[in-house]
């Protein structure tokens, strides 16, 4: 889907969730045609003409200006994350005339997961496809994929494609749909960075057509930034664990993002991931490590 028309169905999406009572505009009985507020009611409260909007909204205004989008942004209440969405597809990036090259993790990259020791730590690529984990990781995550999995592009782990195709992480999750809610919002974030890709859009087809889930998530069009989170997760070998996620982006990589999961201190949590890390010790090849 082109950024155009994202554009649109965002624009469209975040005005159906404001009531006119919500932006301080009278409301008169009787019922309205549409949700939300109307394109003329936006574009008063932003200071711009109704037709402006109307040709912003169907992506013909490729130009518009920091003061059009931030008075937009404003009205319709985004947030960060949703108004750096709506730059990204008020100005989407032109399409690359390159082919896309598998992505690779740079030697360094790689030695710092692995330094994590008892900590799972992974990388994630710019459409989140794993492209490298430690032992931990792979312990905590993986099901039936094998370790080496993320080195060969072809068979690259994904975590949307597991979250919503994969039974293993379906059921690692104690609080599945808000882990599902949270990538979606975040694969939106990227799809609006992103809006030309095919390797994107073919993922993004995919889970549409294999996860009914996903698939309403999607038309929801909820936009957010994967940042830290805890999570509980119910490991079939060692338990429940409350584990938080952060993710730290590498600056000079394309858009990889390293994932670490830690536990409290001294808590069961901790515990658990001790044990998990004595099973992985005895059950990982010699060599494996390596990458």
């Amino acid at each position: 889907m082109s950024a155009r028309t994202e554009l649109g169905e965002f624009l469209r999406s975040r005005r159906a969730r404001l009531r006119p009572a919500d932006a301080g505009l009278p409301t008169y009985g009787g019922r309205r045609r549409v949700p939300g507020l109307r394109r003329e009611e936006l574009a008063q409260l932003a200071g711009v003409s109704a037709g402006y909007y109307t040709r912003l909204e169907q992506g013909q205004s490729p130009n518009a200006s920091d003061a059009v989008l931030d008075a937009v942004a404003r009205v319709l209440r985004l947030d960060e994350a949703e108004r750096a969405h709506l730059y990204s597809l008020a100005r989407p990036k032109p399409k690359s005339r390159r082919p896309d090259k598998p992505e690779r993790v740079r030697p360094g990259v790689r030695l710092m997961i692995e330094s994590f020791g008892d900590v799972p730590a992974l990388v994630l690529g710019r459409f989140v496809d794993v492209l490298a984990w430690n032992p931990m990781a792979h312990a905590l995550l993986a099901g039936h994929l094998d370790f080496d999995a993320p080195n060969r592009p072809g068979d690259r782990p994904n975590i949307a494609r597991m979250v919503f195709l994969d039974p293993h992480i379906r059921e690692l999750y104690e609080d599945w749909p808000r882990k599902a809610r949270s990538t979606v919002a975040d694969l939106r974030l990227i799809a609006g960075q992103h809006s030309a890709a095919p390797a994107l859009g073919n993922l993004i087809g995919e889970l549409s057509l294999g996860s009914p889930e996903f698939a309403k998530l999607w038309a929801a069009h909820a936009v957010g930034d994967c940042g830290g989170a805890d999570r509980n997760y119910r490991h079939p070998l060692v338990g429940t664990m409350a584990l938080t996620t952060e993710f730290m982006t590498l600056p000079n990589d394309d858009g990889q993002r390293v994932a670490v999961f830690n536990a409290e201190p001294g808590s069961p949590s901790d515990a658990a991931l001790r044990i998990l890390a004595d099973l992985t010790a005895t059950t990982m090849p010699v060599g494996d490590t390596s990458g």
